[in-house]
């Protein structure tokens, strides 16, 4: 699979706007929970606190690597903050670490759905679930194109 491949997949599923932008808040939502209620335990192994989170983000990191440097890069830094967050949401409290997890997958979700409702489409998962990892990657091209940044990519994954 390619970028551009992956980014113009996804989008067949993403053309309302109203789904779009559920997913430009509902996305970020779920990342983040998933880094916070990922983010316990913390297992001391070679002097810092190995979590899932940790582990997690590592495989996608790397997912985004192999599909393409730059993009991986940028979503390595983003998978980075989120986690530095989540695992700040986590170290608060037993009820910040689930109740903030926990409702943030759930609000995230909601947002998806409402999406896909505006959108008349399943969500792509269901037919694919690299989606999963395309999702963030996608909302995050999207702000870069928004921004009027790699606009030969957006070329690209509109011709596609």
């Amino acid at each position: 699979m390619t970028l551009v491949r992956a980014l113009a997949s996804y989008r067949e599923y993403h053309r309302d706007h109203r789904n779009v932008l559920t997913h430009a808040v509902g996305i970020p939502m779920i990342v983040l929970a998933i880094e916070v209620l990922l983010s316990r335990p913390a297992l001391p192994v070679a002097g810092m606190a190995l979590t899932p989170a940790i582990i997690a983000s590592a495989l996608a990191a790397v997912w985004y690597l192999r599909l393409d440097l730059k993009m991986g890069l940028l979503m390595t830094l983003v998978l980075a903050l989120f986690l530095g967050v989540g695992s700040q949401i986590a170290a608060i409290s037993t009820t910040a670490w689930l109740g903030g997890g926990i409702g943030l997958f759930v609000l995230g979700w909601a947002l998806q759905f409402l999406g896909h409702h505006y959108e008349g489409r399943k969500p792509a998962f269901v037919d694919d679930l690299r989606s999963f990892l395309v999702g963030p990657l996608f909302m995050v091209v999207e702000a870069l194109f928004a921004l009027g940044l790699m606009q030969d990519l957006k070329r690209q994954v509109e011709a596609d």
